[in-house]
């Protein structure tokens, strides 16, 4: 067989849990010009669907090859280096799985390599903020001409080039200086970058782009956490670690280099946060960057810009509230400070002149010129005191500070605010306050600003605008972060409804930002774009959008405010999936009562699992929505689409379907740490329930404080576990043998029922399923028959050569069936282990990555091992003799599992149904 070629160029790409964008990325690098090179797919051992993403994309290209770390590094390093590690390249490159290369980048910077021979070439990064799809360069200054650079000593700003994705490497100026990334600590790049460029006897600059960084808008990377103090610490460290190399490597002269590009660059992110911060955070970041900043000498500072001298003094000299202000004024040149003080031709920021040496010298803002500037260029500050309701308007109060003197006699003042086209202009009075100040007030009616015919959505910042002697300048609103959101529900004549948003920004300046959300029919319209004035595009998109998500949630809206709504209740379980779970037991016992309802039952295709005769209707739709929207009564096990909202006079009961092992709502940390409006619409969501059913004390300890529920809730049991307390009566004896019979279980058998829950990490991958059937039938013999009961996140096919012993329970809509015809049960950290508890048969857990589930997934409320009912199994010699010997397994166990009935049966009756129906509809009624 002939030997692979060597490839030209080694692109390692690193990826933790990022199974959605990877391929994207893996895309990228193969669509290159340069067509012989390396894909290495770095995995972090990433604990979603990575791993068979990348394993796909390894198969689909001979030039793609995967690999898995051992163990999660917790960074960017370990995964790096295991990529320096296996490359076969000549040249090496890294890229990010959320990023991308443009097309030409290897080839381009490749040749450059081997024309020039040097260590390594660097290029340009653009930035992409996925948000807006604005795009801005990574400083441009740096690329904005070709160049070699004979060593670091002869430009050394390239210290601010601390990125290792933007460059190409020689494999062997790597190998022969030793260079890894260090792992276990962030910001790796820097220590790296500092020691390959101190390195190098030689690099070459490139001015074209050649990676590609996207912005998420919200970001939970480590360079996007700087809301942390573990971040600034973190980057302390790093910078330390650089400083000790520096010394130790005989690079000492380049300390200097390396501090301005620590306070230019690393610490200047941190000023420009400081308005968007609260006080406890500030004092925290000043306590962490204190002593650094300290060792730092006074001529390091000198070459910094004004504006980040003095928020640095202010900061190091313990005034944050006055540092805050100050870095208000970053890198916005018309934005002045609030006051500044002259004597003789000098000018400090502040009210007073300082009189230290260095605060003197720190302070001083000659150099901006204030009163030297012409009107429209000189610097001005207006700041939103307060807002106030007074009828439909919105009292702003607002507060000018003129420390260049721009405000006399004859200025007239305007607060501006457009979303397109002319702007609603409301005149300002600005009335002198104290020396430099004025105030002024507008009453702000956002129904008065003009919008399109089609309506408008998106942000805009008002603007007040100053005229003096036929000058004009328009200056930002800087807002309070601490500034109460103001939210309302407006129509505009002509156009329609919005919902229209008033708030301080959250990021650069911190303006003043109001947003604009088309509603209604506008924003079932909203996607058709710029083809909205085309009429043939639009009668197609229209149907499109109207029939979907949105412009059922519209038309829904629209429903719920006719009149006659009946005696209807819409049932619902387990989003549609079947006649089953509480949602079941309470129908039933509404049938009995043959109260004078209207019921209505919900479905997602499947229809087997109803009984004849059951209304019903598809879930999502229209007459779904119609009835959704009618419904006096809803009545659900998992959770309604949250799209709509419940209608007023409706009451929802929510029965949920499981106690919980696992954590919920805000205890999960992907909801803890989730955007502000996921977080709001969960609250919302759970907000709809009138009542929710509370099967143990222990539910109540832990699901209802976790979503944050504070309507009724009725102690009840669960009714689906009704049957399960009163398994010996006659009804239920005869349901477990139709369903024995149904999974053709010889006589004389057995019956367990395997049912794991899924892994949060690994839905529909089947990798939740994870005993050994094959091994355990050896061990066991045909005494047993399997039957296993997949979550419906999850899915499991019964292997061709066990079907003689192997069932597969997915086709029983409701589990209790097959409950109630099993012998013992076998799970690991399933809710059904609660009501399983109910009929006192035998529970065994398989808990073969208890460790890995208790620790690296979403977390669980117990520890397993405390009140586990049965015995916790690794191995399947362990199942198949506990299996073996089930009575004495059972034995052992007895007062474990009597002491988890306490905690989580000690509501169950066997007459949760009744109990139910008398608090929800007998007792419940809102007439």
């Amino acid at each position: 067989m002939a030997e692979a070629r060597t490839p030209d160029v080694s692109v390692t790409i690193i990826v933790y849990n990022d199974e959605e964008r990877l391929p994207r990325a893996v895309r990228s690098v193969l669509d290159q010009t340069l067509h012989n090179l390396e894909v290495v797919i770095a995995d972090d051992c990433s604990t979603d669907g990575t791993e068979r993403v990348a394993r796909r994309l390894a198969a689909s290209d001979p030039r793609v090859r995967y690999e898995r770390l051992e163990r999660n590094s917790g960074g960017c390093s370990a995964p790096r280096n295991r990529g320096i590690e296996v490359s076969r390249a000549p040249y090496l490159m890294f890229l990010d799985s959320d990023d991308e290369l443009p097309r030409h980048a290897c080839k381009s910077m490749l040749l450059v390599a081997e024309e020039t021979g040097v260590d390594f070439v660097t290029g340009e990064v653009t930035r992409l903020f996925e948000e807006t799809g604005r795009t801005g360069l990574w400083y441009p200054q740096l690329f904005a001409e070709y160049r070699v650079v004979n060593g670091l000593r002869e430009r050394p700003e390239y210290f601010t080039d601390h990125l290792s994705t933007n460059k190409l490497y020689r494999a062997d100026f790597i190998a022969r200086h030793g260079l890894r990334f260090p792992e276990g600590i962030h910001y790796e790049d820097q220590l790296f970058s500092a020691q390959a460029y101190t390195s190098a006897e030689s690099f070459a600059v490139v001015p074209w782009e050649i990676y590609t960084w996207r912005l998420a808008p919200e970001s939970d990377s480590i360079s996007s956490s700087r809301h942390k103090i573990q971040n600034v610490i973190d980057r302390i460290a790093v910078a330390r670690l650089i400083d000790a190399y520096l010394a130790e490597a005989g690079h000492a002269d380049l300390q200097p280099a390396k501090d301005h590009k620590f306070l230019s660059h690393d610490i200047r992110l941190y000023l420009g946060d400081l308005p968007f911060r609260d006080p406890a955070w500030r004092e925290g970041f000043t306590e962490a960057v204190g002593p650094y900043l300290d060792r730092i000498p006074d001529e390091v500072y000198a070459r910094l810009a004004r504006d980040e001298r003095v928020c640095l003094h202010l900061l190091r000299s313990g005034r944050a509230e006055d540092a805050t202000a100050a870095a208000r004024v970053l890198g916005r040149p018309q934005v002045g400070p609030r006051h500044a003080v002259t004597e003789g031709d000098r000018t400090w920021w502040g009210t007073e002149v300082p009189q230290d040496e260095i605060g003197r010298r720190e302070l001083d803002i000659t150099e901006w010129h204030l009163r030297d500037h012409v009107f429209a260029t000189s610097r001005i500050r207006h700041e939103l005191e307060s807002v106030q309701p007074a009828g439909p308007d919105l009292r702003l109060r607002i507060r000018t500070y003129d420390p260049a003197g721009l405000v006399g006699d004859g200025t007239e003042a305007v607060l501006k605010l457009a979303t397109s086209g002319d702007p609603l202009e409301i005149p300002l009075q600005l009335t002198p306050d104290r020396p430099g100040e004025y105030l002024s007030e507008a009453a702000l009616d956002v129904r008065a600003v003009p919008v399109p015919l089609v309506g408008f959505s998106g942000r805009r910042h008002p603007l007040v605008s100053l005229e003096r002697d036929g000058e004009r300048r328009s200056d930002v609103l800087l807002a309070p972060q601490d500034l109460p959101v103001r939210r309302a529900e407006v129509t505009y004549h002509e156009v329609g409804a919005h919902t229209v948003t008033l708030r301080p920004e959250g990021r650069g300046a911190g303006r003043l930002e109001v947003e604009w959300q088309r509603t209604g029919v506008l924003r079932a319209a909203e996607p058709l774009g710029p083809h909205l004035r085309t009429v043939k595009r639009k009668a197609g998109r229209v149907k499109r959008i109207v029939s979907g998500h949105q412009g059922k949630a519209t038309v829904f809206d629209a429903f719920t405010k006719l009149p006659g709504k009946r005696e209807l209740v819409l049932f619902e379980a387990m989003e549609g999936r079947g006649y089953a779970d509480n949602p079941r037991y309470v129908y039933e016992e509404l049938m009995r009562r043959d109260l004078p309802l209207d019921v209505v039952w919900s479905h997602s295709g499947d229809t087997s699992s109803f009984p004849a005769g059951i209304p019903l209707v598809r879930r999502g739709s229209w007459e779904y929505v119609r009835l959704l929207a009618r419904a006096r009564y809803w009545v659900d096990s998992h959770n309604l689409p949250q799209i709509y909202r419940k209608p007023e006079g409706t009451r929802y009961l929510q029965t949920w379907h499981g106690q919980t092992m696992k954590t919920m709502g805000f205890d999960v940390p992907a909801l803890r740490m989730a955007a502000p409006e996921v977080q709001q619409r969960h609250r919302e969501s759970v907000a709809r329930w009138d009542m929710l059913v509370c099967p143990s004390a222990e539910f109540e300890r832990t699901f209802v404080p976790a979503n944050e529920y504070t309507g009724e809730l009725v102690r009840s049991g669960y009714p689906r576990n009704d049957v399960l307390v009163r398994r010996e009566e006659p009804e239920q004896l005869e349901l477990a043998a139709r369903v024995r019979e149904r999974l053709k279980i010889p006589d004389g058998r057995r019956m367990l029922l395997y049912a794991p829950t899924f892994r949060d990490a690994a839905r529909n991958s089947g990798r939740s399923i994870r005993v050994d059937f094959q091994a355990l039938v050896e061990e066991l013999g045909e005494d047993w028959v399997i039957v296993v009961r997949a979550h419906y996140y999850d899915r499991f096919t019964v292997p061709p050569q066990l079907g003689h012993v192997l069932r597969d329970g997915s086709g029983f809509a409701d589990v209790n069936d097959l409950v109630l015809a099993s012998d013992a049960l076998l799970t690991d950290y399933s809710s059904l282990m609660f009501d399983y508890a109910n009929t006192g048969r035998p529970i065994l857990l398989y808990t073969d990555d208890y460790e890995a589930y208790r620790t690296s997934e979403r977390g669980t409320y117990y520890d397993l091992e405390q009140i586990a009912p049965g015995p916790m199994l690794s191995t399947t010699g362990e199942l198949a003799e506990a299996l073996r010997d089930l009575e004495g397994t059972a034995g052992r166990y007895a007062d474990r599992y009597a002491r988890f009935q306490e905690m989580f049966c000690s509501y169950e009756t066997g007459q949760a149904s009744k109990l139910v129906v008398d608090a929800f509809f007998e007792g419940g009624s809102d007439e």
